[in-house]
């Protein structure tokens, strides 16, 4: 028996494995894995080891922490980590409980890659832990290391896949870590789990002719990422601190929190955008809390910087404190205590973003979706640029309107612009969706 663990925002899973002994295998564990530790405790399991299919760019592995609890790590031996474990090679057949896993090489996503195949009390694969290697309806991304790997390692995973993955039997079930939602995939189905042999049939990326044309067809269809996927990889060989429990928010009063922003700390605002829009603390980052915030957190602000939160008392601190963790952000300050009410009453100043009907707009509208977004359609004229670009991106003049697909984006887009000196910003509320349904013109391309 196998159970899915998925974090939604960050398009990741990972699998918790009966071994058949009263013990268990957890594949790509989050950071803080305490669903896995959940499912074992209801089952009656113990985790006894914790595996990575590779070095993950997009979050922190749980496997150090399961690791600390007792469990045996095993992570590919070319990963090159800093904390005890066990080094897998291609090839290395691991008997774990009453199950056995097979390594297999498979580099392409990043060049220390294995799949770990599953077989059952009776010798037969019945499942591939495919890391981000072969995905459902998609394989890795190959560009994450620079751009002077992206080929070379793109040849390597058509390798790996023709040459180890699809030499599988066609009901040997697919389970990826990366999906849907992640930045480490080339644009994927949103299912999770898969077969060899439906992919065989239904992946495009598997159904090319040659290695020239899954390159062309792989490398033309990889957009942008975050930018903390650079330093994460770092951070996982080091091993992350490991925590006992998820640790709390400290409560600032409003002095406090002006004293922090002195000294260098970032305000971020997570209330819901019509909150941010009615007020909030001048030069605070709006990324209002969902499942998404912590890839929007990465790419956007500096991981060095403290950070001081605004939440309201119906959101959930702990998913917050969670998904920072999660892409290793630790420099977490405190949330202003009594939240923007108590600001105002200690004589702090207020800013406010005004919200635009769906459909309207006044001076420039900037779209602020992804590029693949904006060239499957967009408000006529509009300018465009990626939302993890603005911090970098030229001012527009005069008023400014932005948009994304609802207003979510626009919003942390138009926060930034304030941040950079812009005034008059606006953001149009339900973004091109609204645009569309009302059937305003829309032009395709970029």
């Amino acid at each position: 028996m196998i159970e899915t663990f998925v974090d939604e925002g960050l398009g990741h899973a990972s699998y918790l494995a009966d071994l058949g002994d009263g013990s268990a295998l957890v594949v790509d564990p989050a950071r803080l894995p305490t669903g896995q530790r959940e499912a074992a405790a209801r089952l009656g399991l113990q985790i006894a080891f914790s595996a990575d299919t590779h070095t993950h760019a997009d979050y922190v592995s749980g496997s150090p922490d399961l690791a600390h609890a007792g469990a045996e790590l095993l992570a590919p031996a070319e990963a090159g980590l800093a904390v005890p474990h066990r080094g897998v090679r291609d090839g290395d057949a691991l008997e774990l409980g009453r199950l056995r896993i097979l390594a297999i090489a498979t580099p392409g996503h990043t060049p220390d890659h294995l799949a770990y195949l599953l077989y059952d009390p009776a010798g037969r694969p019945v499942a591939l832990f495919s890391g981000g290697s072969l995905m459902v309806g998609t394989v890795g991304r190959t560009d994450l290391m620079g751009p002077e790997l992206t080929e070379p390692l793109a040849r390597q995973l058509y390798r790996s896949l023709h040459e180890r993955i699809l030499t599988l039997p066609d009901d040997v079930a697919l389970l990826p870590t990366h999906g849907a939602g992640s930045f480490c995939s080339a644009p994927a189905s949103a299912e999770r789990t898969s077969t060899i042999g439906h992919e065989r049939e239904t992946n495009p990326l598997l159904t090319t002719s040659s290695e020239d044309e899954f390159l062309h067809l792989l490398l033309g269809g990889l957009g942008s990422f975050p930018t903390y996927f650079s330093r994460l990889p770092a951070l996982n060989q080091r091993g992350a601190r490991v925590y006992a429990e998820l640790p709390a928010l400290a409560p600032l009063a409003a002095d406090a929190v002006e004293a922090a922003v002195n000294e260098g700390a970032i305000v971020v605002d997570v209330r819901p955008i019509d909150r941010f829009a009615a007020g909030h603390i001048g030069g605070s980052l709006s990324i209002a809390l969902r499942p998404v915030f912590a890839s929007w957190l990465g790419w956007l602000v500096e991981p060095d910087r403290p950070l001081v939160f605004v939440i309201d008392p119906d959101q959930d601190h702990g998913d917050l404190v969670r998904q920072c963790l999660t892409i290793g952000f630790e420099k977490l300050a405190g949330y202003l205590d009594g939240g923007i009410d108590a600001w105002r009453s200690a004589g702090g100043q207020t800013s406010t973003i005004d919200l635009l009907e769906a459909a309207t707009y006044r001076g420039t509208v900037l779209d602020v979706r992804q590029d693949e977004e904006f060239a499957a359609g967009h408000v006529p004229g509009a300018a465009h640029a990626e939302l993890g670009s603005l911090p970098a991106a030229p001012l527009p003049g005069g008023p400014v309107t932005t948009m994304c697909g609802h207003h979510e984006r626009a919003m942390t887009g138009a926060s930034v612009l304030e941040r950079r000196g812009a005034r008059e910003v606006a953001v149009m509320l339900d973004g091109f969706g609204g645009w569309r349904d009302l059937g305003h013109p829309v032009t395709v391309g970029s």
